[in-house]
Parts: C-alpha cells; sequence; structure tokens
C-alpha cells in the first residue's frame, strides 16, 4: 500500500505508509546520508559525469567514487551506462533531482548559519 495523497488548504497531505514502504524511504535515507555521496549527487544533478571526471573533481581515487557510486546504484539513487572504457552515472530519475535540491535548500533556508 502507498502513501495516498489528498489537497486539503493548498497543501498535500499524506496517509501513514505501511511498514515495508517506511522501511525501503529509510534505507534510501541512510545511502543519502553520507557527505562524500551527496557531493556526488549534486554533480550528477548537473548532468551525466564519468568515474574518472567524479574523482578528479572530488579529488578522491576512482576506487572509492565507484565504491559510492556502486551504493547509490544498488538503491536506485543513480544509474549507469558503460561507453568503451568509461562508465558514466547520472541521477535514476527526477524524484532523485527533486529530493538532492530540496534537501539542500532546506539546509540552506532553514538551518542556523544559512548558506552551505
Amino acid at each position: 500500500m502507498l502513501a495516498t495523497q489528498a489537497i486539503l488548504h493548498g497543501r498535500r497531505e499524506l496517509t501513514p505508509v505501511d511498514v515495508e514502504t517506511a522501511t525501503r524511504a529509510v534505507e534510501l535515507f541512510k545511502v543519502l546520508a553520507d557527505p562524500t555521496r551527496l557531493r556526488i549527487l549534486s554533480m550528477l544533478a548537473d548532468g551525466e559525469q564519468c568515474v574518472h571526471r567524479i574523482a578528479e573533481t572530488m579529488r578522491m581515487s576512482q576506487p572509492a567514487v565507484s565504491h559510492h557510486l556502486r551504493k547509490l546504484r544498488v538503491s536506485r539513487v543513480v544509474t549507469c551506462r558503460r561507453e568503451g572504457r568509461h562508465v558514466y552515472y547520472r541521477l535514476d530519475d527526477e524524484h532523485v533531482d527533486a529530493l538532492l535540491r530540496q534537501a539542500l535548500e532546506h539546509v540552506r533556508h532553514g538551518w542556523p548559519g544559512g548558506a552551505a
């Protein structure tokens, strides 16, 4: 059973979710609860990137970046394609993009210290 939405006073209300859906959402948040992964995702929000470019920009080793990308891929946060010896990653869909942007906007807007 998925959460159902109703419009009330201009806001969407969610009905309580079942245990399985809540557990899957928690697993998603656990994968996202890593500063390195969020930085990788912020790069991918600007478009598809190869592992080499991500590693170079992040100043990390390719194996370390690949480790994080593997976790994100298994969780269906990113998807990839191979072109010759290069592997290119991108956000899985618009929901991931929206979730990332909303989280960062929330931090920038509402947390002490404001700008991130």
